[in-house]
């Protein structure tokens, strides 16, 4: 009997995921799509031109001229929008303008450094959340309570760069604990690897980290007014109890959900975060094909975080709706 119940539950569950998926899924690919027109048209609009950063300065409008004949840069937009899309399906990310090599590979040699960056600097995120949140939370005044609340403001008011420069003075030149610069990667060396990821990964995770712990914390102080919470009381639940089941509970959906949508922050911040930390990661790539206006690099770049984003966030939402009892999937 029981494994009856349990398989008509776990077959429920799945045909609501699938109901789920099959709503979002559509306006996840219209959102790709409208990415990917976004991502081709917005380096165009950096000045400079690319034929002038390869030609030189010196070079004729002739040479100018047979440069952006030989990258195609002479066709219709709508033209090489498309012949650039049909590649994107292909798995063809096309020739990087500046060093002819193929766009695909330039991102592999920078992207195992990012993802360690941005791993690291999510569980930081969460720890640093969920601990000062849970904390503030659980208390509603005091000097504990005023301490959070000073910690929290002002890891939410130095943004990443700033967070980074504080970092390198402290740990690396008053008392030189980390590495400042560099990088090793931990595939090549996990602990040494390791010295390295925290300055960087602390500078990104610590704002985004505090954003949601005040979120939760807040969240939390609603719900210790809730008057389900005034019941349980009431019925001499202990505090802790109520703590638990009552109001952490009921509080997990805007954080998770914050916590999605500072992944997609992480991201952007890696950029200046590598350039202060000197990691040869999609951040400094970034950087570089902005400043040669390398097209086909930068629209790869910009594709892929979006798409990286939306899929964060649909994961968020499953997550929210398998955590939230108020929240259906086939809602």
């Amino acid at each position: 009997m029981h494994a009856v119940t349990f398989f008509y539950k776990t077959h429920g569950w799945q045909t609501k995921m699938l109901r789920f998926l099959a709503r979002k899924i559509p306006s996840v690919m219209v959102v790709a799509l409208i990415s990917s027109m976004i991502a081709f048209i917005l380096p165009r609009f950096a000045p400079g031109d690319p034929a002038v950063a390869i030609a030189g300065s010196e070079a004729t409008p002739e040479q100018l001229a047979a440069v952006r004949a030989e990258l195609g840069l002479d066709q219709p937009l709508v033209l090489q929008y498309w012949d650039w899309l049909a590649g994107v399906f292909q798995g063809d990310l096309g020739m990087s303008l500046i060093t002819k090599r193929p766009v695909s590979e330039l991102i592999l040699s920078g992207l195992e450094s990012t993802l360690e960056l941005t791993l690291l600097a999510t569980i930081l995120m969460i720890t640093v959340g969920l601990v000062l949140g849970v904390l503030g939370g659980a208390k509603s005044t005091g000097l504990g309570r005023l301490l959070l609340d000073v910690v929290t403001t002002i890891f939410l008011a130095t943004p990443p760069f700033l967070t980074g420069l504080i970092l390198i003075v402290l740990l690396g030149i008053v008392t030189p604990i980390l590495p400042v610069s560099g990088e090793v990667l931990l595939s090549e060396d996990f602990v040494e690897g390791l010295k390295y990821l925290i300055l960087p990964a602390l500078a990104l995770a610590i704002p985004q980290g505090a954003l949601v712990a005040r979120l939760l914390q807040t969240t939390m102080t609603a719900m210790r007014n809730e008057d389900f919470v005034d019941l349980a009381k009431a019925k001499g639940v202990r505090p802790g109890l109520i703590l638990r089941r009552h109001v952490l509970r009921n509080s997990w959906g805007p954080a998770v959900v914050a916590i999605g949508l500072r992944i997609g922050d992480l991201l952007a911040g890696a950029i200046v975060v590598e350039a202060i930390f000197a990691r040869n990661g999609l951040g400094s790539l970034a950087v570089l094909s902005v400043q040669s206006r390398d097209y086909f690099v930068l629209q790869a770049l910009i594709l892929g975080a979006v798409i990286i984003a939306v899929v964060i966030q649909l994961l968020c939402e499953i997550i929210l709706a398998t955590l939230d009892p108020r929240i259906r999937l086939e809602g």
